[in-house]
């Protein structure tokens, strides 16, 4: 069974990291400042989801050693951070981007 949660993270990390790399992309390759504001914002829960799946991995590979413990704590609170600043940049160009087209 832990085999498979093994297998299942690391099949996460790598979506995790090839659709961040996919946003950072289109995100530079976009003209709009709203479009590039949202796929940046939706980069950055990716980026925050890889870090939380990093720290699991952790868990389930190493021993718990006092370093760490420590790494897996500070990568789920950057993480977790990561995931709700994402969240919050991703709603609030969604409104602008949704009150300038009522506007028009």
């Amino acid at each position: 069974m832990i085999m498979i949660i093994k297998y299942l993270l690391f099949i996460l990390l790598v979506v995790f990291v090839l659709s961040a790399a996919f946003f950072s992309t289109a995100s530079r390759r976009t003209a709009d400042p709203l479009d590039k504001g949202q796929k940046r914002s939706i980069m950055n829960v990716m980026m925050g989801a890889m870090l939380v799946d990093l720290a699991l991995m952790v868990m389930f590979l190493f021993n718990g050693s006092t370093l760490g413990i420590i790494v897996e704590a500070a990568f789920l609170v950057i993480g977790l951070f990561n995931i709700f600043s994402g969240m919050r940049s991703y709603s609030y160009y969604s409104r602008l981007k949704s009150g300038l087209q009522q506007n028009k």
